[in-house]
């Protein structure tokens, strides 16, 4: 697995807070670092960005690039168990034990101080990461995250091949399911726009906001008039995300009141 590392100028004078995003289908470790404009905040903000790929590229399996949404690409985040994926898909065991150690290792990442965010199928794993693991993230946001991958065509397609055809698995990787019944210790910012084609059919921000409510989760989920699925929208909105996760993972920089860019 490949993943990309921006370490800020605080980093020379000691270990800095680190901010993990899972990016979607299709994209890669680059992708973020690339299309974000990311750094110059994480600069001034003093967090370190650590983005891995989104499915391992080696060895290749029959199959793994037959579709855009399962494979090559697109891991889901989930501890795959059928064959033969099982060998090598285990995204939620990469992103959650095996990465932080190695960025811990290699760099001067605070594992005190994690803190995960991520877009689409990455907004589905950046929820639950965090979900399953509130101890070990102090932050948590999503960009137009597949909220409810059990009630949408490209989970369910990604649960049955990855976790098989037996559903009693599934709600481990659901957030709307994990959120009721065991809500974060800190608020969850969820950014949406209004003209995203996938919003009715795949991604169900109504779901995960209805969960938060009935099980008392702080929640604010932003609707932006206009604003489809792509890095244009991730870019006008990540100065937010940014600002936000460093509150409260203690950055180095003081942060003001993040603004709101609704149109």
């Amino acid at each position: 697995m490949r993943f990309a590392v921006y370490e800020p100028p605080q980093a020379r004078q000691g270990r800095v807070p680190a901010l993990y995003y899972l990016a979607g289908l299709t994209c890669t470790e680059e992708t973020f670092m690339i299309k974000a404009g990311a750094q110059r905040l994480a600069a001034e903000l003093g967090l370190l960005l650590v983005a891995p790929d989104t499915s391992p590229r080696q060895p290749r399996l029959p199959g793994d690039d037959a579709s855009w949404d399962f494979g090559l690409g697109a891991g889901f985040y989930v501890d795959a168990t059928e064959a033969p994926w099982s060998a090598h898909y285990r995204l939620y065991s990469y992103v959650t034990r095996e990465l932080p150690e190695l960025v811990a290792a290699n760099f001067p990442a605070d594992r005190q101080r994690q803190g995960i965010f991520g877009h689409s199928m990455g907004g589905h794993g950046a929820l639950v990461c965090a979900l399953r693991n509130p101890d070990q993230y102090r932050s948590l946001s999503a960009f137009a995250p597949i909220a409810a991958p059990m009630q949408c065509p490209w989970g369910r397609k990604a649960f049955a091949g990855y976790l098989g055809a037996d559903e009693s698995a599934w709600p481990d990787y659901d957030a709307s399911v994990l959120v009721a019944t065991r809500p974060f210790h800190s608020p969850i910012l969820v950014d949406q726009g209004t003209a995203d084609k996938f919003l009715a059919e795949q991604l169900n921000p109504d779901v995960f906001a209805d969960a938060c409510r009935r099980s008392g989760q702080p929640f604010e989920l932003r609707m932006h008039a206009g604003y489809d699925h792509g890095y244009w929208f991730i870019a006008t909105f990540v100065e937010d995300h940014l600002r936000w996760h460093a509150r409260q993972l203690g950055a180095n920089i003081a942060c003001p009141r993040m603004a709101r860019h609704d149109v």
